[in-house]
């Protein structure tokens, strides 16, 4: 989360891209409530089957619920919604809605909707989320027909849908874009064209989108008043623009053009104390993917032994990282999943505190050199060379990839590092493709669930470019899926434990948990920040 993740320095998967919200309250359009929102990259689909994240684009399409102030669950296009005792069918009822074209919502748009997502064909990075779902996991392998999936139209107005196995979140899931309605009369009109400009799309959101070409660094989000609670939407529109520089972001808004700019490290080092400085944390983790098919037989070997990869992660002071080199409010991990997303159903403990192993995250030079030299000894190497791959659209990028670099060099004997910094759809593209040996890369929690971070790294994914392969690992996780669904306590222990192997095994090395800074005018309001899923809500959005 992406994920969607967003927020982050490699890719931009948790939540779409890092938004900023503006506005200008003495425009030309009088008193025409209008924002204008900065983006730190270009919109990269309004396809909500081929997306990676939904951070920009839950505001124009909505599933059965949205989420709320807090991560709640709110009404969304379900008037309601109920499941069985056992767990295993949902029932929802929706609304009399409309698309952005006036057609009616219904049933058969959801099922549609699913069917084209785990449909194999579609190739939709998150079909992996369908799993759970009747028949969901034998579509997606390609080995049924994506009709058997188990969803159906009772009618018009009822979607039913049948569970395998109980699902503890599946409510929060509900409110994620991907589980939403899509229209299988336009799909079918634009064909090819589906998605890949802003009119061969309908929407069912609080907006619609407008002069959006798929590759420009402008559009516009206009309010849809076909949408079922039109009255509560108070922009009249929300014009973006593809700011790349935090210096230029901040001229705009001493100018008042902009009312929210995030801002780099030595920005917030001196604005820190400002009346209008404000910060949002999120449960993204940035961290370092390691290629395990690396196409360099060394480095393939070396990234394969856990002496190696510990020493990397050793080697790192996350303090100095987050509080002088960013000292953007950003804070240390304590391993591969996000502090704040969830905590223990019986003792209220944080899972983030739950899942710690010594010695992991911790700085420790001399611990570092140690394991180092035992890595080379085991793979009989003496020197290596990694290249560290990043994308270039994050403020703290440079930052960070210098800071490693720089590290590693002075921590570990025989190794040289080398940055290849790329536009975050290239970082993406070379990391599917495995050309990589280091990717920093990151996770935003889709819901308020560890599971949103464990699946991840649980065998095939499209989100796995580093093909991490545990057996430990992929049956805990497993385990937690299945058998222990419906039992809320083993199933938490299931995914600690989980946890604790892949930071003990340092299957991805944690760097930290982000927070990002902005400056943000008072007469913005009504804006909703979660820290997981949707991150930016601006329904309710409004300038006073």
């Amino acid at each position: 989360m992406k994920k969607g993740k967003l927020l982050s320095i490699a890719t931009v998967m948790l939540a779409g891209v890092t938004l900023a919200a503006c506005g200008n309250t003495n425009n030309a359009q009088g008193n025409k409530q209008v924002l204008k929102l900065s983006a730190s990259a270009p919109l990269d689909t309004i396809d909500i089957s081929q997306a990676t994240g939904y951070g920009q684009t839950g505001n124009v399409f909505e599933s059965f619920y949205r989420l709320g102030e807090n991560g709640k669950v709110t009404a969304g296009l379900a008037k309601s919604g109920k499941v069985s005792k056992d767990g295993l069918t949902w029932t929802f009822k929706l609304r009399d809605a409309k698309w952005s074209n006036g057609d009616p919502i219904t049933a058969q748009d959801f099922v549609y909707s699913w069917q084209r997502s785990v449909n194999p064909k579609t190739k939709s990075p998150y079909s992996y989320l369908f799993s759970g779902v009747k028949n969901a996991d034998a579509i997606t392998e390609g080995k049924m027909n994506p009709k058997e999936l188990g969803i159906k139209a009772l009618d018009k107005h009822t979607v039913q849908i049948t569970l395998v196995k109980p699902i503890a979140y599946f409510k929060n899931l509900m409110a994620y874009p991907l589980f939403g309605p899509q229209n299988q009369k336009v799909v079918e009109k634009y064909g090819d064209k589906y998605a890949t400009k802003s009119q061969y799309m309908v929407y069912s959101g609080p907006f619609k989108i407008k002069k959006w070409n798929g590759t420009g660094d402008t559009w516009s989000f206009v309010k849809n008043n076909n949408y079922w609670d039109k009255k509560a939407v108070k922009l009249s529109k929300i014009d973006y623009n593809v700011v790349k520089n935090t210096n230029t972001g901040y001229q705009l808004f001493q100018q008042k053009k902009l009312d929210l700019t995030p801002l780099s490290s030595q920005q917030v080092k001196n604005l820190k104390n400002s009346k209008e400085f404000k910060q949002y944390p999120y449960s993204y983790v940035a961290f370092l993917k390691y290629n395990f098919k690396d196409k360099n037989t060394d480095n393939q070997k070396a990234l394969n032994n856990v002496n190696i990869r510990k020493a990397l992660s050793l080697a790192l002071d996350r303090k100095v990282l987050t509080k002088n080199v960013f000292g953007d409010g950003s804070s240390v991990p304590t391993g591969f999943v996000a502090t704040g997303l969830a905590n223990n159903p019986t003792t209220g403990e944080d899972f983030a505190k739950e899942q710690k192993v010594k010695n992991t995250v911790d700085y420790n030079p001399t611990l570092a050199k140690k394991y180092w030299q035992k890595g080379l000894e085991e793979t009989g190497l003496k020197n290596l060379t990694f290249d560290i791959l990043a994308s270039n659209e994050d403020q703290n990028s440079t930052a960070l990839t210098q800071y490693l670099q720089s590290q590693y060099t002075k921590v570990l004997p025989g190794l040289t590092v080398k940055v290849t910094d790329v536009p975050s759809k290239s970082a993406q593209s070379r990391a599917k493709e495995g050309n990589f040996d280091l990717y920093v890369s990151g996770w935003g929690g889709d819901f308020n669930d560890p599971i949103t971070f464990m699946e991840i790294m649980n065998g095939d994914t499209s989100f796995n470019s580093g093909k991490y392969d545990s057996k430990k690992y992929q049956e805990l996780v497993n385990k937690a899926l299945n058998e222990d669904a419906n039992d809320k306590q083993a199933r938490w222990q299931d995914l600690v434990e989980a946890a604790k192997v892949i930071n003990e095994e340092q299957g991805v090395t944690p760097l930290y948990q982000q927070t990002t800074a902005y400056m943000q005018n008072k007469n913005v309001k009504g804006i909703i920040h979660n820290t997981a899923g949707t991150q930016w809500n601006y329904k309710y959005a409004y300038i006073k």
